[in-house]
């Protein structure tokens, strides 16, 4: 008497393999891989322009000198004291420590 595995057996001999389907989509999708390749357009490389070299800010900004007094160009800030200068924008004073703000006087 035939087992399970013998009938499984003979009807996988009997049946045809569906390799060449598998073939042709293979190859259809060397085709469109192709097709892909070809229809990208060269990249152009971008090359950067050096950058600028910023003329650094130091202490020599804050102050200007006069023979042998120097002066204060920016206020000092009124919470912190002396030792905090505020940022100038153009329609006020600023302190980076505590946020402290003075708006600038219109000249109307």
């Amino acid at each position: 008497m035939p087992t399970k595995k013998d009938k499984e057996k003979e009807e996988a001999a009997a049946t045809p393999k569906k390799e060449e389907p598998k073939k042709v989509v293979a190859e259809e999708k060397k085709v469109v891989e192709e097709a892909k390749v070809e229809a990208k357009p060269a990249k152009v490389e971008k090359t950067r322009a050096p950058k600028k070299h910023k003329q650094e800010k130091g202490a020599h900004a804050l102050y200007k000198i006069e023979g042998d007094k120097a002066t204060r160009l920016r206020p000092a800030c009124e919470r912190c004291g002396i030792g905090y200068f505020m940022a100038d924008h153009h329609d006020r004073f600023t302190c980076g420590h505590c946020g402290f703000t003075r708006y600038k006087q219109s000249g109307k």
